[in-house]
């Protein structure tokens, strides 16, 4: 499904060149649930970035299922985002404007899903999250861990195959991200392929896999 080879990213500023990822190389199959973790500045929220085509590496090779992303121009990027992956942000993102209905709208009016069927996912969406009576609300309306479920299920309205997490439970308690986490691991055993940022060792473990991260280089990347 991805195949990331000597992927490096930096920042230059005069003379003075600041590495954030050094000659990453992974491989990710479908169905596999990745963890990637540590400390601040390791380089993760980056990686995550670049497997999401929100950022681009300055050296090295990105595939993802065949297609050469390091190649590609910004249109084709951007459609192969809209249509295989899903993002959650730790901050939720959600548009305050729009209501809970029609924050999980949004992803299938950019791939310009008809209205009926559009109707139909967001409708099982919100029974699935229980969220049927909130679809009116808007973002403000909610506390932190109804806002973050909301950003799952537009993640996820519409199928997505792979679903990237970068500290999806980061601001919320602990009750809150359990419920996060055990809907990722309800979907990955639905088959979904999941790949989480996270600081929190418990939830780390409901992966198959943790990649661990240390000034930019892979220190570790151990199966579960």
């Amino acid at each position: 499904m991805i195949q990331l080879s000597n992927i490096e990213r930096y920042y230059k500023n005069a003379a003075l060149t600041t590495w954030v990822l050094r000659d990453v190389s992974m491989k990710i199959e479908p169905g596999e649930f990745l963890t990637i973790m540590g400390p601040s500045g390791a380089g993760k929220s980056t990686l995550m970035n670049i497997i999401g085509m929100l950022d681009k590496q300055d050296n090295g090779e990105y595939h993802f299922f065949d297609e050469p992303v390091h190649k590609l121009k910004d249109r084709k990027r951007h459609e192969l985002h809209k249509h295989y992956m899903g993002f959650v942000f730790q901050a939720y993102y959600l548009i305050d404007e729009l209501t809970v209905y029609e924050n999980i709208e949004t992803p299938l009016l950019y791939r310009k899903i008809k209205k009926a069927e559009r109707q139909s996912k967001i409708a099982d969406i919100l029974d699935r999250f229980n969220i049927v009576a909130k679809k009116d609300l808007f973002p403000h309306q909610l506390s932190g861990g109804q806002q973050q479920l909301v950003g799952v299920a537009r993640a996820i309205v519409g199928s997505p195959k792979l679903l990237l997490a970068d500290e999806p439970t980061g601001n919320l308690h602990s009750s809150q991200g359990e419920i996060i986490m055990d809907l990722f691991k309800q979907l990955h055993s639905e088959g979904m392929t999941i790949i989480q940022v996270t600081h929190n060792e418990k939830y780390a473990q409901y992966g198959t896999r943790i990649v661990e991260l240390e000034d930019g280089f892979i220190k570790k990347d151990s199966t579960l």
